[in-house]
């Protein structure tokens, strides 16, 4: 992130490659969105053959790939010379220490040892700087659970301790780290805090299997850590509900509790609308956490707890060693597991072939449905590609700051009752039980365009001191929602327009950020600078990405975002990365039109990918 590899391919080489194994190199590559990288990527070498042999490849399909790359000088030995790059950053192996990332961000990585520095830092620290600005009186508040046991909490502890995501929990090393390290725990006699929600979803069945053998289940078990599915669980918001006596305890003292899951995503808003702290940790680690109950605090010199000797335990006490982890493993994964799992699985699974479906080559769209509905992208779409012209008479439904998520422009997780899609979900017979969340009602567009910037902690700057999906309505100064807003622009023929930071649409890369942006009505998005897959997403919906130039930013313009706004040069000889103009009120400055090739302008006079695909298909047939 510090170095700056948006739009870059990152190949990850030298000597410590030959001592990191392939899951590793997994969970590393697959953190590329996160470092802002259009991907990661290790070469290909003996581990990778091993790792295919221990995953159930026959002996043929891996001595196709090792001739084929060694044929194409694409196999890498210790020997191998280092490819020439555009560009190097170097990390030495041997400074790697034990640590975290949060709570707002997953750039934001915290050494162990100086967590609970950081976080009193953090308590005081202010918004804009990835705090919490609370003061002394604050600082000191406390919530009471009542709930079959008594308990006071606050700032920092741990409501919610998940081993989930696709990034971690398929590597054998961490997963076996973390029963090992629950085993030794239970063994100690140390429980887990009653108020932590614990959960364990591994990254594929074979996980269950393994850890079943090695006979760790049953100690995770014990600690909270049951199986609750495999797939997207607590890291996108799918936790389930915390308990109302603690919901009650935080709401009692404002506070900002926490949460640690071995996922790769923590921003604002995403895990639990009730949990304002959100800490990426090892699945080893987020075991401890949850032991310990709180994220303030130093497990180099602190205890997790009294042992049923009544002597304090430390981390050090339980951790297990790499060779205890690497024997375990070797004891555990059998090749025969991988094939028996998944050998047929595209053709076997009877749980899957048993979901009803309607037949017939075109789907039959239900109006009462309140998943899927038709979306409405190519109603009234001409035939012709229409002519480009200048966009006049625009208000800014949305003005943020720097390191907007496409989670902050499109949640994922639990819908709010008193939200826009949960008032259209009871509107049509939904109960509150029965909302689900936004990622799964992504079919359809009534509910995902009422969630667009409804994030419970996107900050728009069009209204001060407020946190969610509101927005005022300009020129009248009216607060309401955003969706609502959309709409009475709609009804004013008034296009809209975005204004944001640095790092704008950092993220998952969720499809839904630039339709429901699209949706709402907005033209174009001004920004300091784009996370590389949403600008290519708005792209593909027909939404101008500007960029500004010369390091101007809309707080260097004085942008209120009260000014009526003009973008001007739209014409159909545009041309890539384009200088355009852009009028606002009595200010004028320069942008640089972020439609990259001549592809995506297409795209964009087409109003979107869609209608350029449909418009192809109509002329070819």
């Amino acid at each position: 992130r510090k170095k700056g590899v948006v739009e870059k391919f990152v190949e990850f080489y030298g000597p410590g490659l030959s001592s990191m194994g392939l899951a590793d190199r997994a969970t590393i590559a697959n953190m590329a969105p996160e470092y802002g990288a259009t991907t990661g990527f290790f070469p290909v070498d003996a581990e990778t053959l091993d790792y295919m042999l221990r995953t159930g490849r026959t002996r043929e399909q891996v001595d196709l790939v090792e001739a084929y790359y060694k044929e194409q000088g694409l196999f890498r030995t210790d020997s191998s010379p280092d490819p020439i790059y555009s560009d190097t950053l170097e990390l030495d192996l041997s400074t790697v220490e034990p640590s975290l990332a949060g709570p707002k961000r997953p750039q934001d990585r915290i050494p162990m040892s100086g967590l609970k520095s950081k976080w009193n830092d953090l308590l005081k620290s202010s918004i804009k700087d990835g705090g919490y600005e609370l003061d002394d009186a604050a600082r000191k508040s406390e919530g009471h659970i009542k709930n079959g046991y008594e308990a006071n909490i606050t700032h920092g502890d741990v409501v919610i301790a998940a081993i989930t995501s696709c990034t971690n929990t398929s590597n054998p090393n961490v997963m076996v780290g973390a029963g090992l390290l629950a085993k030794k725990a239970v063994e100690k006699g140390l429980e887990v805090k009653p108020y932590v929600k614990t959960s364990l979803a591994p990254g594929s069945r074979v996980v269950t299997d393994y850890l079943d053998r090695a006979g760790l289940t049953e100690y995770l078990d014990k600690l909270g850590f049951q199986t609750v599915g495999y797939g997207c669980t607590t890291c996108i918001g799918n936790s389930g509900p915390i308990p109302d006596p603690v919901v009650d305890a935080i709401n009692e003292g404002n506070l900002v509790a926490a949460s640690v899951l071995s996922g790769n995503r923590n921003f604002e808003g995403r895990i639990s609308p009730h949990v304002k702290a959100n800490f990426l940790a090892s699945p080893p680690l987020v075991v401890a956490y949850a032991l310990a109950g709180t994220m303030d605090i130093d497990l180099v010199k602190d205890p997790l707890g009294k042992g049923k000797d009544g002597n304090d335990v430390f981390l050090k006490d339980i951790w297990p060693s790499t060779e205890e982890i690497h024997k375990t493993v070797s004891s555990s994964i059998e090749p025969e597991m991988y094939q028996s799992r998944y050998g047929n699985v595209r053709v076997v699974n009877e749980m899957w072939n048993e979901i009803p479906s309607p037949e017939g080559q075109i789907y039959e769209w239900q109006e009462t449905s309140t998943y899927v509905q038709e979306p409405p992208f190519f109603i009234d779409m001409p035939l012709e590609v229409p002519s480009l012209s200048d966009i006049k008479g625009a208000r800014c439904l949305v003005k943020v700051a720097d390191s907007v998520t496409t989670d902050h422009i499109s949640p994922a997780g639990s819908i709010a009752k008193d939200s826009p899609a949960g008032k259209y979900l009871q509107d049509n017979g939904v109960e509150v039980k029965e909302f689900n969340s936004y990622g799964s009602r992504r079919g359809n567009d009534r509910v995902m365009t009422r969630g667009t910037f409804a994030n419970i902690r996107l900050r728009n700057q069009m209204a001060p001191g407020t946190e969610g999906g509101i927005t005022r309505l300009i020129p009248e100064g009216k607060q309401m929602s955003i969706y609502e807003a959309s709409l009475e622009y709609k009804k004013r023929n008034t296009p809209l327009i975005v204004l944001a930071g640095a790092e704008y649409g950092t993220g998952s890369s969720r499809d839904w950020a630039a339709k429901g942006t699209f949706l709402l009505g907005v033209r174009a998005v001004i920004a300091t600078s784009f996370e590389r897959i949403h600008r290519s997403n708005l792209v593909g919906m027909g939404v101008l990405p500007l960029v500004f130039k010369d390091g101007q930013t809309h707080e260097s313009l004085g942008l209120t975002g009260e000014e009526t706004f003009e973008i001007l040069g739209m014409t159909d000889d545009l041309k890539p990365r384009q200088e355009l103009t852009v009028k606002a009120d009595d200010k004028e400055f320069k942008v640089i039109c972020r439609l990259d090739n001549p592809v995506e302008i297409d795209y964009f006079k087409n109003g979107g990918i869609l209608q350029t695909v449909l418009r192809s298909f109509i002329k070819d047939s």
